[in-house]
């Protein structure tokens, strides 16, 4: 699909979609449960229908409804006769190979795009160190016996989604479990979600006092065993990854309000609105609503370790801002959906800005765009939606190829661009 988009004046009031993270947790901790769990606030992305797809298969009854869902967990695992197929969630994927392991099945998960190509080492280690199988190509990974109770350990900056798989699998397991971080320990954030989540759905799982770390260690968790999940109703709360697309263009445009963002959450990505403010954004808060001014924003360094998800968008931001935007620990960004380092200097190069990177570090001399014409999504939500606010920010018309890659996280991302009066057509 096309996205052509013309020059508009973007005004109005956009509600942030359900939190994709909080999302995953909930249903799969509803999933593990016994008994009937209404999750409600739910977004169905692709991301999330995969989720809910994997538990259906693990043996939890689902039944879908407008915006939110029933799940009724066995409190056990059925026979997985189908692959489990995680369609480009890495989250699904990651969050469901140790649980699946506790099947004691053998379990094959496949996927679209780069997903089966994602990094899963800490995994593949963690298996061959307990004579597991783990075997990974680009067709898909195939797993068989149990994970067992004990000391684990992770470098911490891996992705935090291995951290939260352990975390799901361990309780369940006839015995007590520990799992030590090494520094750096980066999107701490992520993890204090999962263990949010385990505690909404009785599950205790916990860091320790950093003066009873072993030397070395830059954090450890411990998890008793012999637990298990109890069914629950639960709401998600908004997305602050989603909602910063339109902070940012609140920021840079004014008359935008954001609403259904929790002011006490835990999300990293959160941190949107300190990078703003930091900036000169001019925003007031009421609850979970904040409206933005026009403002005259100024350059500063960003650090991504704790909220990657914002890397693209931010990129933008700093094609906006007057002086050199410096980008630290962003070489997470090239493990998504698409190397999204790469995608976003080839397309804002397109809107003639000064970008440039190394493997970690993304440098952007703010200053004027020009008309780019067409622009590529690179099979990438967070690409699309990143481009769709530099051209609405610099009243310029483009045509996003690839534009449907915004159904992974947020279906409804254009009409919720033509809400705030912005002409937006689709074309095959």
């Amino acid at each position: 699909m096309i996205a052509v988009l013309q020059p508009g004046r973007p005004a109005g009031r956009v509600t942030a979609p359900p939190s994709k993270s909080m999302a995953h947790r909930a249903v799969l901790a509803a999933g593990l449960a016994r008994g009937l769990s209404r999750v409600r606030n739910l977004e169905y992305s692709q991301d999330v229908l995969a989720t809910l797809n994997a538990v259906r298969q693990l043996g939890a009854r689902v039944e879908i409804r407008e915006n939110w869902a029933d799940i009724e967990g066995r409190g056990g695992f059925a026979t997985l006769r189908a692959p489990i197929d995680c369609g480009e969630s890495g989250s699904t994927l990651r969050f469901l190979i140790p649980v699946c392991s506790l099947t004691g099945q053998q379990v094959r998960f496949c996927g679209r795009g780069r997903l089966m190509q994602r990094p899963q080492g800490p995994y593949a280690e963690i298996f061959e160190q307990q004579g597991r199988m783990f075997c990974q190509n680009e067709t898909g990974i195939l797993i068989k016996g149990g994970l067992r109770p004990g000391e684990y350990r992770l470098a911490g900056d891996v992705s935090s989604q291995f951290i939260s798989g352990l975390l799901f699998a361990l309780p369940l397991m006839m015995g007590d479990s520990s799992i030590t971080i090494t520094p750096p320990f980066e999107s701490r954030s992520y993890v204090n979600l999962t263990l949010a989540a385990l505690a909404d759905f009785g599950v205790r799982a916990r860091f320790v006092p950093d003066e009873e770390l072993p030397q070395g260690a830059a954090a450890r968790l411990e998890v008793p065993g012999n637990q298990r999940y109890h069914n629950r109703e639960y709401t998600v709360e908004g997305d602050y990854s989603q909602g910063a697309f339109f902070a940012v263009l609140g920021a840079l445009r004014g008359d935008i309000t954001v609403e259904g963002l929790a002011p006490a959450s835990g999300q990293g990505d959160a941190a949107i609105l300190e990078i703003l403010q930091r900036c000169g954004a001019r925003f007031t808060r009421t609850g979970d609503a904040v409206q933005f001014a026009k403002s005259e924003l100024t350059a500063v360094e960003i650090d991504l370790a704790d909220c990657p998800d914002l890397g693209p968008i931010l990129m933008v931001l700093g094609a906006f801002c007057k002086g050199k935007t410096v980008i630290r620990n962003a070489g997470r960004l090239r493990l998504k959906e698409s190397d999204r380092i790469a995608a976003m200097e080839e397309e804002l190069r397109r809107f003639g800005v000064q970008i440039r990177s190394t493997e970690d570090t993304v440098t952007i001399a703010g200053g004027p765009l020009v008309m780019p014409g067409e622009v590529q999504g690179h099979n990438d939500h967070r690409v699309v939606m990143a481009l769709t606010v530099a051209a609405l920010a610099a009243e310029l018309p483009v045509r996003i190829h690839g534009a449907e890659a915004v159904a992974k996280s947020w279906p409804a991302f254009f009409d919720v661009v033509r809400g705030l009066g912005v002409p937006v057509a689709e074309e095959e």
